[in-house]
């Protein structure tokens, strides 16, 4: 199959990458806390941690994990927002040569249960505001070792004391807990943990490229949360193929190691988890966020000091665009504004460009595919509307029901191949099957067109697309355009059951203007779609349900919520 993408790629972009110039993820991690150990990694509430020290501490928790005579290939929950524990913790269960597994601190009972038990955990390292949650289920789950985190751990003695005790007395943001254990269970603060490893032997792990380096459970958007095997190859590649694309932007910068990336995406999200590793292949810098809903504090910490990279959804960058301190921040350093984990929409894209002189780049991934499958040119002048071209070594088909490959310009399921994709899903080798193609391409369940040039335009997901009067409406498409009505902050569409038409189309409206009314939308709609395109019924909200990444829940607002 011709790559036509490659004639489109930016000049200084390689067309492929070398995961196998490292032995496995465990190889780039040590190599860089080694060469880059004197230089900051990691900045969270102005205390900042180094590479040396990020090796140290989790060359200490390693050692302990491996004290605890886990089997080779035992998984490893972390249910940590962004704080240094939860890199710590990443690159230790790593070194150790055990699996990640990520979750969302935010889980319900009834979540965390699914997944530790379907991941088969037997060690969970959490954050002691999330530790209620895991109480109420401990004993239901194969979970032995538990490591309480408490927010101020790795904050500096006096300065990290203050923020527990503001956390847990002040705030009042860490509920009562009391975890029943049984017999060959136990818990471990993680200060605790870090000093016994200390004085434990670490074992160099035999990890390999083939190795499995974490499950990353989706969102469960099409059923039960599944968990996406990926190998060190699979996040080695991911690494290499983001760094090559970011390159021709680096120049602004000067080396690599001077970048100051910012982490306000939840790193146990594939996104963030990707550009973090970026960042330490570099030897650059992290600004880690705790909590991105704070978007005041948010934009304080943005005026701290020089910025290169942010990447976000577009949720977020409207919330900072909303934020009346966030003009007045420097932008003179940004060099590029990710957007990924759901559709950029042009309103905000131009809104962001005025404000920052620094366009939105559009990507596309899956948890499946380690983040970023298909991006923008980073230096991109202006928003296109497409998901861009595939990154060096990826493949991209469209396809039909049947694996075909379609003609450019025809509408179908945009396939991927490359050494970034997974190898399938955790013990569902049915489910793995129907994920891939006959040649190997995974199917992501997106709809798209390709162009002459290799760029791919979203139509939507199959599930999402909604049938009026025998007519294919998708909803991203009339957000995108509702999106640039005067007044709209946020929007979201979706199909609802209607006697004539067999489903029309409902719009769900935040205001950006208390005065916008439903004539005004509706008037715009009907100046910028045709008929069938133009929603029957227009609902005003405060906010839109969102996952805890920023991603509009289409699937609450079709049952009612």
């Amino acid at each position: 199959m011709e790559k036509i993408w490659l004639k489109s790629y930016p000049a200084g972009v390689a067309h492929d990458i070398e995961p196998e110039q490292y032995r496995s993820l465990t190889h780039l991690l040590e190599e860089s806390f080694e060469k880059n150990a004197a230089s900051p990694f990691a900045v969270c509430m102005e205390q900042w941690m180094s590479y040396g020290q990020l090796n140290q501490l989790s060359g200490a928790l390693a050692a302990w994990l491996q004290g605890k005579g886990l089997e080779p290939d035992a998984r490893v929950a972390i249910m940590l927002p962004n704080i240094p524990q939860f890199p710590v913790t990443m690159a230790a269960v790593l070194r150790a040569g055990y699996t990640c597994v990520n979750v969302n601190p935010l889980y319900t009972p009834r979540e965390l249960e699914h997944q530790l038990k379907d991941s088969g955990a037997t060690v969970i390292v959490v954050l002691e505001n999330f530790a209620a949650t895991l109480a109420e289920v401990i004993d239901q789950t194969p979970i032995k070792h538990v490591v309480i985190a408490s927010m101020g751990d790795l904050l500096g003695f006096w300065y990290g004391r203050w923020i527990t005790f503001a956390v847990r007395h002040l705030a009042k943001m860490v509920p009562a807990y009391k975890l029943t254990l049984s017999e060959g269970q136990s818990a471990t603060s993680f200060k605790q943990a870090l000093a016994q490893g200390a004085a434990l032997p670490f074992k160099a792990a035999a990890s390999t490229l083939d190795s499995v380096a974490f499950l990353q459970y989706t969102g469960g958007t099409t059923g039960i949360s599944k968990g996406a095997v990926l190998t060190h190859r699979n996040i080695v590649a991911a690494v290499l193929q983001a760094e090559a694309w970011f390159a021709p932007a680096l120049e602004r910068v000067g080396p690599p190691s001077q970048i100051n990336s910012i982490a306000a995406l939840p790193l146990y999200h594939i996104f963030a988890l990707t550009l973090c590793l970026l960042a330490i292949r570099w030897g650059s810098r992290l600004t880690l966020i705790p909590n991105p809903r704070d978007i005041g504090g948010f934009v304080a910490t943005l005026k701290k000091r020089p910025f290169h990279l942010l990447p976000a959804v577009n949720t977020l960058f409207n919330a900072l665009l909303a934020h009346p301190q966030f003009h007045s921040v420097d932008f003179s350093s940004l060099y590029a504004s990710q957007a990924g984990g759901m559709a950029a929409l042009e309103g905000t894209a131009q809104h962001w460009l005025e404000v920052t002189g620094c366009p939105m780049v559009e990507g596309w991934g899956m948890s499946e595919t380690c983040a970023i499958g298909t991006n923008n040119p980073v230096l991109s002048k202006e928003f296109s509307g497409t998901i861009g071209l595939p990154l060096p070594g990826i493949d991209i088909a469209i396809k039909n029901d049947e694996g075909e490959s379609l003609a450019l310009g025809q509408s179908g399921e945009i396939c991927i191949r490359g050494p970034n994709v997974m190898t399938g899903y955790y013990h569902q080798p049915e489910e793995s099957k129907l994920a891939f193609t006959a040649d190997g391409f995974m199917r992501t369940g997106d709809i798209g067109i390709m162009d002459e040039r290799g760029y791919t335009k979203i139509v939507d997901r199959k599930k999402d697309m909604i049938l009026v009067s025998g007519f294919n409406v998708f909803p991203s498409e009339l957000e995108n355009v509702i999106s640039l009505c005067e007044g709209v902050l946020e929007c979201a569409v979706i199909g609802v059951p209607d006697a004539k038409q067999g489903e029309a189309i409902k719009v769900f409206v935040v205001k950006e203007q208390q005065t916008l009314s439903e004539e005004d939308v509706a008037k715009y709609c009907h100046q910028n779609l045709t008929g069938y395109k133009r929603p029957k019924y227009i609902e005003f909200r405060d906010e839109l349900p969102k996952s805890n990444v920023g991603k509009v829940l289409r699937r609450e607002l079709r049952s009612g919520k």
